[in-house]
């Protein structure tokens, strides 16, 4: 994908490889800081955690990014199994451990089959989600626990790529809202030993994929290499 001032500013929708330890809205001040657009916005967000696909529009690209966020998304994660967290992911305070568990993969594969299709999913505490005006997070950061309704979530693909003693790495197709770190919570409690999310990288989202993306510092080189002479920019 070729890069420019001109082309961005024209809007356009440029597949970036999220970084770990980067919140979605660091990319998108990055960005916008180094191209000197000021509407820029991304297409779904990804944890700071997390690596992988992260779509960013630029100009009047970003009128396209409630329907790219609508769009099926695929990940490859990594469950890790016999301790459970409060966040049900690898930045979360342990709450539970299991010390001896077993199970096999014919195991796994039946807990599996029952998250296929289309199921209902409760949220997270540690979500941005609104209750009664409210963020989760917040009141999850405060020790408050609330009752959340389950919303209903398709997963059109859910395949094991790897599985140890101890661990596992799922490749999940699904649709809009879905949690995987809720995935690994709900996993873990129906094995009996408990889990989190300790590895997450988004590889789809509709017909882009990561290995089309682009890392930040190659956006960045590439749009100064071809940065006009004209200094004065015209911006969105």
């Amino acid at each position: 994908m070729e890069i420019s001032h001109q082309k961005l500013e024209l809007g356009q929708i440029v597949p970036i490889d999220k970084p770990a330890d980067w919140t979605s809205f660091d990319v998108v001040n990055k960005l916008r800081y180094a191209t000197k657009i000021r509407k820029v916005g991304h297409a779904g967000t990804l944890d700071p955690f997390a690596t992988g696909l992260l779509l960013i529009c630029f100009a009047k690209a970003t009128k396209r990014v409630e329907s790219l966020v609508g769009l099926p998304k695929e990940y490859i994660s990594r469950f890790k199994f016999g301790v459970e967290t409060d966040s049900h992911d690898v930045t979360g305070k342990v709450i539970k451990q299991v010390e001896s568990f077993d199970f096999s993969r014919d195991d796994l594969e039946s807990v599996l089959q029952n998250y296929r299709g289309e199921i209902e999913q409760i949220p997270p505490m540690f979500s941005a989600l609104k209750v009664g005006g409210k963020r989760l997070y917040k009141l999850a950061r405060a020790g408050k626990t609330i009752s959340r309704e389950a919303r209903r979530v398709s997963i059109h693909m859910l395949e094991i790529l790897e599985l140890t003693k101890d661990e596992c790495v799922l490749k999940i197709g699904c649709s809009k809202g879905t949690y995987v770190r809720a995935l690994a919570r709900d996993i873990g409690r129906d094995l009996q030993c408990g889990a989190y999310l300790s590895e997450l990288r988004r590889t789809r989202i509709g017909d882009y994929h990561v290995d089309s993306a682009m890392k930040i510092e190659d956006f960045l080189s590439e749009l100064k290499e071809n940065k006009p002479s004209n200094e004065c920019l015209p911006q969105n």
